[in-house]
């Protein structure tokens, strides 16, 4: 990790669960890190317990839905911080519908973050990175749910966007290498992660799917970041292009 002390990455979703204990090792790790996310309170607050550490953490509120929200952020960041090195998306969210009834509504809000925003600011990261010759690192936090298709009520879209992460994170490292690119790009599939995922999106609606969730072996955010720090910590010419990482006993 030593060569990107002092560098800058983006992680969307960085106001909690996942995005917040990334952002947490990266800033323990030296990293200057820019963490998106709609609630800008909660970044403040994460700011606020980052203060004092090897790098730093600056909080910019922004909605992976809206382009122009990305493109705001990420000229905030080459502006007032330098070069992009490192980009974690992150922010993901499902909704609890199905496909048979579900509202449209619904269905493109976990399209516009979980695939489009994720490409919008792979993008822009990879422009930047390209435009000051730097070998820089992209890193899909995906899901097990992007290789197969949970037996889980109210799934309904959220497998299909995962699906797509893995198709995009292969079609970016194609892409990359076809221009003798150098770029690193990798999808971390987690299992279940004890996060509040389920609750922030609507999820826990009913006593069985509470009670399935408490069941169910879980990783935590914590695991899931030190997973990112490892695929980061590889030497220049190793490339992790799928991370998969289960609690142990999940099923199936």
């Amino acid at each position: 990790m030593e060569r990107w002390k002092g560098k800058v990455a983006i992680v969307t979703g960085a106001s909690a669960g996942i995005g917040a204990a990334i952002s947490e090792q990266l800033v323990n790790s030296g990293l200057k890190v820019v963490g998106l996310a709609r609630r800008k309170e909660k970044l403040d607050n994460l700011a606020k317990t980052l203060h004092g550490k090897s790098g730093k953490f600056y909080g910019i509120k922004a909605d992976i839905c809206n382009e122009e929200d990305i493109l705001k952020a990420f000229n905030w960041a080459k502006e007032n911080l330098g070069p992009i090195h490192i980009l974690i998306n992150n922010a993901g969210l499902g909704r609890p519908t199905s496909l048979i009834e579900g509202d449209t509504s619904d269905f493109k809000k976990v399209l516009d973050t979980n695939v489009l925003g994720l490409t919008i600011c792979t993008r822009e990261a990879v422009k930047d990175m390209r435009n000051n010759k730097i070998d820089g690192h992209i890193i899909h936090v995906n899901s097990v749910a992007g290789h197969y298709v949970p037996q889980v009520p109210n799934m309904n879209i959220y497998p299909a966007s995962k699906y797509a992460v893995t198709a995009l994170t292969e079609t970016l490292r194609y892409e990359l290498n076809f221009i003798g690119c150098r770029i690193k790009t990798t999808s971390i599939s987690p299992g279940l992660v004890d996060t509040d995922i389920f609750l922030a999106n609507g999820y826990l609606v009913d006593n069985q799917t509470v009670e399935l969730l408490k069941m169910m072996p879980k990783l935590q955010s914590k695991d899931v970041a030190d997973a990112v720090l490892y695929i980061l910590g590889t030497p220049p010419h190793v490339q992790i292009t799928e991370l998969t990482i289960r609690p142990v006993g999940e099923l199936p």
